[in-house]
């Protein structure tokens, strides 16, 4: 290997390990940098009850074909870890692992990577760590008083290790509508603040979801079209990894339904008034899934069964009324809150003009960077719905490969 390597992989998750698949295809002389262990956010940001919302058959990375028992069962998140070790192991990964990144500069053309072990020289950088790693709170989470213990998502593991009281779950996306099952299961008193996230069922039509969303062309609506009119980009849908969950049914488990969590004044905490508005949108977003399939399928002229009744679609929620709007710090209960309000990413290593945007996120087109030679991989909605999902992997990775080799020739 020449000291000028053809491309650098920053992150050993399933992005990176696909990328790295593709460059050795293409014969490019490549190192794969990981901060810790391989897969490290599937193994230290996932709660003990966590399972894969994609099916074991749809959840593989380029090269690999299911062989294995139960192709539509959700693995767990130790049992994707595995798994990212076979494969970095097949498939001869060039990764170095404890090896994080400290700073990407550019210089005369080439790419400059420190790291603790010293600086790496290539063409290209492919920064593979995803932006769904630094969690993000609202500012006034900040006066919430210090006896109201606060987590997130991804440091959340189970009820046992919670404080006795209530618990409020923050979100109602895939996150929070699976971590408040999760609560409320286990025997906890929980509130849920509720967001405008869609749903989808977990079975329709004689298959499981993801079957259907992948032969429809449903997870390959470009961005484009999946940008709100704020700008930003719609929260995931509520998608329970072995069974449907919507409010109606969490409300039913006896989770108690709020508005949008909306700040903090003299120690109690406000709610909006929009659970109905947010259980109706969910309806209306699983109905809408349902009804592009439907099409398809009619189009495609495939044999499939009627769907049948799903039970947390037809659960009836247990509704405060009127809406609960307050609940106070102090004596309201609540001891514990869990922030599923989504992710950054962390790029402030990065040391480029024109590669981030003001809030410190990359600036891209389909995951290729503001600079020649700096690809994105593994960005929630880079291009398509599927974007920043492991079914999406070995689409972008090839495409992102080949636009490197591509440009490589054209230079």
């Amino acid at each position: 290997m020449s000291g000028i390597l053809d491309a650098i992989v920053v992150g050993a998750g399933s992005a990176g390990l696909g990328v790295s698949y593709f460059l050795t295809k293409q014969v490019r002389d490549h190192l794969v940098l990981e901060r810790d262990r391989i897969g490290e956010t599937w193994r230290t940001q996932r709660w003990d009850s966590f399972r894969l919302n994609s099916p074991r058959i749809r959840s593989l990375l380029p090269g690999d074909s299911f062989d294995g028992p139960d192709p539509w069962g959700a693995s767990t998140q130790h049992e994707f870890v595995a798994y990212l070790e076979s494969y970095a192991q097949r498939h001869g990964v060039p990764v170095r692992t404890e090896t994080p990144v400290q700073e990407l500069t550019r210089d005369n053309g080439l790419y400059l990577v420190a790291t603790l072990h010293g600086t790496l020289r290539a063409r290209n950088v492919v920064i593979a760590t995803g932006n769904l790693n630094c969690p993000a709170r609202p500012s006034w989470s900040a006066d919430l008083p210090p006896s109201v213990r606060q987590l997130d998502s991804s440091t959340y593991r189970n009820a046992a290790e919670l404080d006795d009281g209530a618990v409020l779950v923050v979100g109602s996306g895939q996150s929070g509508g699976q971590i408040a099952e999760d609560l409320v299961l286990a025997g906890r008193s929980v509130f849920l603040a509720t967001s405008r996230a869609g749903r989808l069922v977990r079975r329709y039509r004689g298959g499981d979801i993801f079957h259907w969303l992948t032969l429809s062309g449903f997870l390959d609506v470009p961005r484009e079209e999946l940008v709100l009119p704020s700008g930003k980009l719609p929260p995931r849908t509520l998608l329970g990894a072995t069974h449907t969950i919507s409010l109606q049914s969490l409300s039913a488990q006896g989770v108690v339904l709020l508005g949008r969590f909306v700040g903090i004044d003299n120690g109690a905490l406000l709610f909006g008034d929009e659970v109905d508005e947010h259980i109706r949108f969910a309806d209306e977003s699983s109905a809408d899934a349902k009804h592009y399939l439907d099409r398809y399928i009619a189009r495609a002229g495939l044999e499939a069964p009627a769907a049948d009744t799903d039970p947390a679609e037809t659960a009836a929620a247990k509704l405060c009324h009127p809406q609960l709007r307050s609940i106070d710090a102090a004596t309201g209960g609540i001891r514990s809150v869990i922030w599923c309000t989504g992710f950054k990413g962390a790029f402030r290593w990065i040391k480029i003009s024109g590669t981030l945007d003001a809030d410190g996120q990359p600036v891209h087109t389909d995951g290729l960077g503001a600079v020649p030679g700096l690809y994105f991989a593994g960005l929630d909605f880079a291009s398509t719905r599927k974007s920043g999902t492991i079914p999406g992997i070995a689409e972008e990775a090839a495409r992102l490969v080949n636009q490197l080799v591509k440009s490589n020739h054209s230079t």
